[in-house]
């Protein structure tokens, strides 16, 4: 009887991958938490050889490593074995597949590698949350995170924090821009609570993740809606105006007002990687213009006479900073 149970606990499970730091991640798996690691068979891709089935056998010519900084993401069904050792100063299991994504948030990995960076699956939009001042906004990194929102087929909203150090001045023309494209902007403040029921709304129900560079108020939003977090905050550097990293793992976070969270290290750069469409159509705004061109889908959009969206540009439909944000994405 004993031996029957010790078998079933070393049966393949599935989990959702709820936070991971390096070499380990913890899993939520039938009301269990389990902290594991990965097979090395998740790290290679196994070559097999292109051709008629029927002329060669179907054996593998050669092992690869995976073109992805890790197999594994926040937010991933897996399936895992629970090593069964009982012992707290060890892991409790081996995640041998990732099951297939609905979606995936990702960017290039930083560095020189040429490598993919998956920072969640299986969302249902992406948060973007920039400081209205201090620091001062990036307009061309929400670009970046929109294209990447919109590259995966997720909806996303632009979140500002620190209204209460922005006082009567006007709101920024580049919001009103995203307005007019379609992409819902609120404004909050994790000091007055104002715009805060708002955000619970968009929130509520839905898995979500935060992106954002550091600096821009993420740890204390999140540490204003749901109390008793208690996520350590780091101040903006008073020389440099740029924010410190205080989130340094990837997590995600149950709200007690329905749905889940996902927060994610600040990223001062956010690489877009190997898009597979044309740029302008993940630009809204553009999309209704793509094969209107004199030169059809072959315009670039760039220099050439009669392209529908520099016309579209100069007449004002197209915003000027958003089509020389294009311009700069596409020389990348």
């Amino acid at each position: 009887m004993f031996q029957e149970e010790e078998n079933d606990k070393r049966k393949p499970h599935t989990g959702i991958v709820y936070k991971k730091v390096i070499s380990e991640y913890t899993l939520h798996s039938n009301g269990s938490i389990y902290r594991c690691s990965i097979s090395n068979k998740l790290r290679k891709q196994l070559v097999y050889p292109i051709a008629d089935p029927s002329s060669l056998s179907h054996r593998v010519r050669d092992v690869k490593q995976i073109q992805e900084v890790d197999p594994v993401a926040i937010g991933d069904e897996v399936v895992f074995i629970p090593a069964g050792n009982g012992d707290p100063g060890r892991l409790e299991g081996m995640i041998t597949e990732v099951l297939p994504r609905k979606n995936k948030l990702i960017r290039k990995a930083a560095g020189n590698k040429l490598l993919e960076q998956v920072i969640v699956a299986n969302v249902d939009q992406v948060l973007i949350v920039m400081s209205i001042t201090q620091p001062e906004p990036k307009w061309n990194l929400v670009d970046r995170y929109l294209i990447s929102a919109e590259s995966a087929g997720l909806p996303a909203v632009i979140c500002n924090t620190k209204m209460d150090l922005f006082g009567d001045r006007p709101i920024p023309r580049e919001l009103l821009e995203f307005q007019q494209v379609g992409y819902p902007v609120i404004f909050t403040s994790s000091v007055t609570r104002g715009g805060l029921p708002e955000l619970q709304t968009i929130l509520a129900d839905r898995t979500s993740v935060l992106v954002g560079k550091s600096g821009v108020g993420k740890t204390s939003l999140l540490n204003a809606l749901e109390a008793g977090l208690g996520f350590k905050i780091g101040p903006v550097g008073r020389e440099s105006g740029k924010g410190r990293h205080t989130t340094s793992s990837l997590e995600m976070i149950d709200l007690s007002f329905g749905g889940r969270l996902v927060d994610t290290p600040g990223m001062r750069e956010f690489g877009l990687w190997e898009l597979e469409a044309d740029l302008a159509g993940y630009f809204p705004e553009m999309r209704p213009y793509i094969g209107k061109c004199r030169y059809g889908t072959s315009c670039l959009h760039t220099r050439e006479n009669g392209c529908a969206i520099r016309t579209a540009v100069n007449a004002g439909s197209i915003s000027s900073r958003r089509y020389q944000s294009f311009l700069k994405l596409l020389d990348e």
